[in-house]
């Protein structure tokens, strides 16, 4: 049988033990070493690591047999051992994160058949590689959940269906509103958080960035929250260390949902150049739930659903009105603990604004083309009745900002833009002292001319914001 060395910096972790093949011996053989660091393998006389199943910044998690059952349990072992040079304070911050997920899973996995169960929760002091020096080691075991993570199956099936993601949702949300209804926020949904089991189910994983709110308020005096998130599906106000609400699991629920449908990672849904995402540009799927994420993702807190509730409301196509935070209903805790949601100034409710639609790069090309194209044939026309005036030059701009207003509030898009074009040139062959004198396919040469500088220069802005994002 092979144990597997739970000391982070073993370099040969993977133990082979033939006696432990034979069921008696297994059963009451006192202690294993690891043969290279001399780690002692089982853990608290009882939990035997087989199996590395994931290694991050904080420690290691393996898969473990239970030998304290009748038919060996397995169980993950979760260590915290925080690597890298981190200050105390960091490693206090982690340290108490590891402990709340143990506290979360106790109470949330004994009470939802769709959060693990927390088995044990038990310190380890072992002598350190360094002479004379001890290590202190956390251990949380809980519930094996037998299964895959949307993240593999995302990268085995490809992109998911409309009907498949609301499936998700539909069984996500409610688990969703149970953790917010109980005092806590998990404040990490992602892909690679939600395991589907055998039975196709569905489970929420990794409790340790959940927050639970009165908590973190009493024992450090501040409303804002600690800097751990996942890069991508945190909304700006986690991003930033302020306070963190029910909203702030909706936002990540929805850059889960937009990479389901996508296939795509959040840094390319996102475009920074209009600050939206963009969904509807890299999948067809119904008005409602695009109009649903979309909400979802709104950056302010008070814009988006409120709770897991309202969200399948509007799934179900029934839509709420924008809840102010400062009216929310509070986050109550279980039986015999008081909870309060913690009270912070927030900002003004505004009324809910149909958001526009991203734009495309080929999309912003395309109407930078025809402004140009209208512009050419503006000038032209201008200067055939009001010369090089004042007046003349004002009315150019005027009507010509009227034109990106139209486009950019997509009041006129795409065949209607042709259209415009094609009306023009129209009026232009059969009006022709607006032209002053020029043929009219030299017109049409000059006003495709202008078109495409407009183009090129569209372009080059772009690739400079591109850059200077990303150096910046």
């Amino acid at each position: 049988m092979e144990l597997y060395c739970t000391r982070p910096g073993c370099p040969r972790p993977i133990n082979l033990f033939s006696d432990l093949d034979d069921q008696a011996t297994l059963k009451r053989v006192t202690q294993k070493y690891c043969t290279t660091c001399g780690m002692p393998l089982i853990l608290r006389d009882r939990y035997l690591p087989t199996k590395l199943l994931g290694k991050g910044g904080f420690g290691v998690a393996v898969l473990a047999r239970d030998r304290d059952t009748p038919a060996m349990r397995q169980c993950v072992v979760k260590l915290f051992k925080p690597a890298g040079d981190l200050s105390p304070n960091q490693v206090q911050i982690a340290q108490n994160l590891f402990e709340r997920e143990a506290e979360v899973l106790e109470v949330l996995g004994n009470q939802h058949p769709q959060i693990p169960e927390l088995f044990a929760f038990f310190e380890l002091t072992v002598p350190s590689f360094l002479p004379g020096k001890q290590d202190n080691f956390f251990y949380l075991v809980q519930e094996y959940i037998e299964g895959e993570d949307l993240e593999i199956e995302l990268a085995k099936k490809g992109k998911f269906s409309e009907e498949e993601v609301l499936e998700i949702l539909r069984e996500i949300l409610p688990l969703l509103q149970f953790i917010h209804d109980r005092g806590s926020i998990h404040r990490d949904i992602k892909p690679s958080n939600i395991m589907r089991n055998r039975q196709n189910r569905l489970f929420l994983l990794d409790f340790g960035a959940v927050k639970q709110v009165t908590k973190v308020a009493s024992s450090t005096g501040s409303k804002g929250s600690t800097g751990i998130y996942s890069m991508g599906f945190a909304p700006p106000e986690q991003m930033s260390g302020g306070q963190v609400y029910p909203s702030t699991d909706l936002y990540a629920l929805a850059v889960t949902c937009s990479i389901l449908l996508t296939g795509k990672q959040p840094n390319q849904l996102f475009d920074s150049y209009t600050n939206q995402w963009n969904l509807r540009n890299y999948v067809p799927i119904s008005n409602n739930l695009a109009s649903v994420l979309e909400r979802m993702l709104l950056a302010t807190p008070n814009q988006r659903f409120q709770t897991a509730e309202e969200v399948l409301a509007a799934l179900s196509g029934n839509f709420p009105s924008p809840t102010p935070l400062s009216s929310q209903t509070p986050i109550t805790q279980p039986p015999n603990s008081q909870l309060s949601h913690p009270s912070s100034p927030q900002p003004p409710t505004t009324p809910l604004r149909t958001a526009v639609p991203a734009f495309s790069s080929l999309e912003l090309l395309f109407n930078a083309g025809f402004s140009g194209f209208e512009a050419g044939l503006l000038a032209v026309a201008l200067y055939s009745s009001l010369g090089f005036s004042p007046i003349g030059m004002g009315l150019g701009i005027l009507i010509l900002g009227c034109l990106i207003f139209a486009q950019s509030r997509r009041i006129i898009e795409k065949i209607d833009l042709l259209i415009i074009a094609g009306i023009s040139l129209a009026v232009f062959w059969f009006v022709p002292f607006l032209r002053s004198g020029i043929a009219f396919p030299d017109l049409v040469i000059l006003s495709v001319g202008a078109g495409l500088l407009a183009i090129a220069c569209t372009a080059l802005f772009r690739l400079i914001y591109k850059l200077l994002s990303l150096i910046f």
